[in-house]
């Protein structure tokens, strides 16, 4: 009797555990869900970017050359400065020019004499004409002759007046404000008028980016652009990682490359720090000018699986699914999603590093984080949209 007795207690000591192991293990289950941040997708009024490629060039360039020849007598500046229209940069030897200055103003106080000489006997010619005292012929030779140093007076001023010329540019000016470079041809040389290059000067006032755009793009993003509108675009130099310099558009070519399909287009950025040279290789941005609603998500949300981009959503009972998304452009950290997702979705924000598709989760609801980021181009967040 009691060994029945003893055994029914047991089991039904079994039954008592078996069932408080069964009440624990969901609660254990819930305590061992991994806690992963999450966020309802964003969505944004957004332009597109569009990336060209180009080379700085200077609006004006000038390759430095005399209008005399001579021989350099000095250099009047130092290689690399700034130099302003008008400034002296080569002397050459004006002792030759002002010799011949000296020589046509003796020959041309001869002819003044020579002329009033000639208009005295002109006048006189004249009177003894109407006195009958002198022939016709004799008359009229004279106001030939008067006729004669006139005009040798005018050659001489001419010639006076180009020698002054000559004489004066002697002195080599810089034409325009801008950066010089190095000296080519050394005092003590000699130079010929309109073929020795002593030096090159480029405007630092601004520099111009030509790129091309395709006539596709340009029709469906850029249609109403115009000169007068001053489209803004952004650029990044060589080593750089910010589109740092900010410009317009002020020059679109009158008609589409039928070799190329593609349309010229100038920016023109203006600056005073001289951070901008010409030959520099650059990337300019673009904005469209139309605006439409994008899906936007965080860049480090997005995981890679062979060719395919996806990101992991939470699905029924804090399920993670996988689903597939095109994404469009990038916006700082934050990345636009063309297609795959829909507002309402609720997604994992760090992607997928540590966890998986079909995995249970215990989520932890964020906001993602837009400060700082501009979506559309204004006068107010160019700079900001730069530096994404």
């Amino acid at each position: 009797m009691n060994k029945h007795l003893i055994a029914a207690a047991l089991a039904a000591a079994s039954l008592s555990l078996a069932g408080c192991a069964d009440e624990r293990a969901p609660q254990a289950q819930q305590q061992q869900l991994q806690p992963i941040d999450v966020a309802p997708v964003l969505v944004k009024p957004v332009q597109s970017w569009h990336t060209y490629t180009t080379r700085l060039e200077s609006p004006e360039e000038v390759a430095l050359m005399p209008r005399v020849s001579g021989i350099i007598d000095s250099i009047e500046f130092k290689e690399g400065d700034v130099v302003k229209q008008g400034d002296v940069l080569f002397q050459l030897d004006k002792r030759p020019f002002a010799a011949v200055v000296a020589s046509l103003e003796a020959q041309i106080h001869s002819a003044e004499a020579a002329l009033e000489q000639a208009v005295s006997e002109d006048k006189r010619a004249m009177r003894l004409l109407e006195r009958k005292a002198i022939s016709t012929e004799q008359a009229q030779a004279r106001t030939s002759t008067l006729r004669q140093r006139e005009a040798q007076l005018a050659a001489l001023q001419a010639q006076l007046t180009s020698a002054k010329l000559d004489l004066e540019f002697t002195s080599v000016v810089s034409p325009i404000d801008g950066i010089i470079s190095r000296a080519n041809i050394t005092k003590g040389n000699n130079v010929l008028a309109g073929q020795s290059v002593l030096t090159s000067i480029v405007s630092n006032k601004a520099m111009y980016a030509y790129f091309d755009v395709d006539e596709r793009t340009w029709n469906s993003a850029f249609n109403d652009v115009t000169a007068q509108s001053r489209q803004t675009v952004v650029m990044q130099k060589v080593g750089q990682k910010e589109f740092a310099y900010q410009g317009h558009i002020n020059f679109i070519d009158n008609q589409i490359n039928s070799a190329t399909g593609t349309l010229r287009v100038r920016a023109v950025f203006e600056q005073d720090s001289n951070q901008l040279r010409a030959g520099s290789f650059a990337r300019i941005k673009l904005a469209a000018n139309e605006v439409s609603e994008k899906v936007i998500i965080p860049e480090r949300a997005i995981g890679t699986d062979l060719k395919n981009r996806f990101v992991l959503t939470v699905g029924e009972n804090n399920v993670l699914e996988y689903k597939l998304i095109e994404v469009g452009e990038r916006y700082g950290a934050l990345r636009a999603v063309t297609s795959g997702l829909n507002e309402g979705d609720v997604i994992a924000v760090n992607g997928p590093a540590r966890v998986g598709p079909g995995m249970p989760i215990s989520p932890n609801t964020v906001t993602i984080d837009t400060d700082g980021v501009a979506f559309t181009l204004s006068n107010d967040n160019a700079q900001l949209m730069a530096k994404q």
